[in-house]
Order: C-alpha cells, then structure tokens, then sequence
C-alpha cells in the first residue's frame, strides 16, 4: 500500500512540473502551440520509460527539463529554415491574460500555464528570436530561470565556459536592443488613447501618439492580408492603421494585456483579427507588433 502511495506521489510530482515546462518551452521557441506539443514530447519520452527506469532518475525535475530543452533547441534549428520560407515577417505568437474571463478559451489551455513577467514581453521575445539555438537555450536557462553553468552544460552537452560565454552573448543582444520604456500605468493610458484614434480613423491624432521614427511589424503568415516588411514612421503607420479600419467593416477595438503588458485586440465579426502589442517611451508608441495569422490567435478565441 506504501508503495502504491509512493509511486502516486512521484507521478503527481512529475506532472506537477506540466506549468514550468511550458514557461520554459514558450521563452524557447515564440509559440504557444509548439511549446505545448514540446511538453508532450517531453512527457511522452518519460511515461515511455518502463518504472524501474522512471524510479532510478534521482530528479524527475531536472530530467524533465533537460528532455524539453533538447526537444526545443531541435526545434529551434529546424525553425530557422522554415522561417526563411515564410511569408512576410515573424512575430511569437501573442499571450492572453490568464484572467482574461471563463468565455474566452478551455480551462486547461496552456496559455493559463504561462508566467506574465518581463521575459515574455513581446520586445524580450523578439530579441531572443535573433539568437543562435544555443545561446537562446543557455540564455534563457541561466537569465531567466537561474540554471547553473554546470546545469545547463550538462543540457547542451557542452562546457561550463562554453555555456556561460553563450548566455553572455545573449546577454550582450538584450542590452544592445534595450531601450527607455514607458511604465504599465503609462502605457495603458497611452494605448486607451491609441485606440480611440484608431478606431475613428483620426489620423492627426494618431501621427501625435506615434513617435517620429515608429514601426510596425505585422504577421499575417501568408494567410490573410498583411504588410510583408515593417511599416517605418509615424505617419505612415497612422495612414496604414486608418486604411485596415476603414477596410475592415465591423472593427471593434478591445483593450486587453497582451504578454503582460496593456495592448489591443482587433475582433472583426466576434473573431479576433489581430492582436497588437506595443512598445512605449517618452510618452509615445515606438513599436508596433500586430499578429494577424490566425494560427497564432487560437488562444484568443472564445
């Protein structure tokens, strides 16, 4: 009977690692959906295991851990290659807010499992997009989820100073691309405004919200209509975003959180059209990332 209730145990212990993996899968690999089929890669290697080799692993945790990072810096180079084929520009896929309400999406979406903090804010992420697969791995590992060297090392299969110089120069990317941010109270206050200008097409008021040197970037994947490069300056981000008003009939503006951070969400007939996220300082919009693709807004629907 003990060891029944032991063997319980362990297993409540291994799935209860379900949250962390997927914090730590989506800061791999920008998408909710291939970080979600990573975990179950990861879990379906553990339960393929027989028990007397699942008992012997002294840290479930960490051989967890070490499964999905390995499933996730596979991914990440054969990423690279698809990404080179798709059309226009790539954005990581957009988070809701895990209070987001019961209307919205399952309970068990994974979306629910994800951590709102810096490190999944969509600036954060696009960085880490311009990362080798080992330095993203051992960035992200180390910064963000305080694995040791030696930890890490024995992940990547490479050495402690290896690792450590690979973080550094994720490191080194994160300071280069960091700039003046505007704080959530702010932001919010700035985005409300944003909208109000988008929605009625005012685009005097929009070109003031925008800063001079703006851009937005859009992902419509090659599904649905989108700009294919980034849109640079602020009047001209203010003429496209009046156009896809005018164009799109039934627009209706929604402010939620997006990865963490106050943005927008554009419903065309009920159905989210594109979700937006925004980077803010001095008071105005610098970046715009607007995720069209409708295989990235799953999570959104409800």
């Amino acid at each position: 009977m003990d060891v029944d209730v032991d063997v319980d145990v362990a297993q409540g212990a291994v799935l209860g690692e379900r949250r962390r993996l997927t914090n730590l899968t989506y800061r791999f690999l920008g998408s909710l959906t291939e970080a979600e089929d990573a975990v179950q890669e990861t879990y379906a290697r553990w339960y393929a295991m027989s028990p007397g080799r699942q008992a012997a692993v002294e840290k479930p945790g960490a051989w967890l851990t070490a499964v999905a990072s390995r499933i996730c810096l596979d991914q990440l180079g054969s990423a690279r290659a698809r990404r080179e084929s798709y059309v226009g520009e790539w954005i990581p896929e957009p988070l809701p807010d895990r209070t987001r309400g019961a209307g919205s999406a399952a309970a068990d979406d994974p979306a629910d499992r994800i951590t709102l903090d810096e490190s999944v804010s969509m600036a954060f992420l696009v960085v880490l997009e311009s990362m080798t697969p080992a330095e993203r791995v051992a960035f992200v590992l180390h910064d963000v989820f305080r694995y040791a060297f030696a930890e890490v090392a024995e992940i990547l299969g490479r050495t402690p100073a290896a690792c450590r110089q690979l973080a550094s120069s994720g490191r080194g990317r994160v300071r280069a691309a960091r700039t003046a941010t505007t704080g959530p109270a702010q932001q919010a206050v700035l985005v409300s405004d944003f909208k109000r200008a988008w929605q009625t097409q005012d685009i005097t008021a929009l070109v003031g919200l925008l800063d001079p040197d703006a851009t937005m970037t859009a992902d419509g994947g090659g599904v649905v209509a989108a700009a294919l490069h980034p849109v640079v300056g602020g009047e001209k981000i203010a003429q496209y975003l009046a156009f896809f008003a005018q164009k799109a009939t039934g627009l209706v503006l929604l402010e939620r959180t997006v990865n963490g951070a106050p943005g927008l969400v554009a419903e065309v007939g009920g159905a989210p059209a594109t979700v937006a996220a925004f980077g803010c300082a001095d008071g105005r919009v610098t970046h715009i990332w607007a995720v069209r693709n409708p295989e990235k807004l799953g999570a959104w629907a409800g």
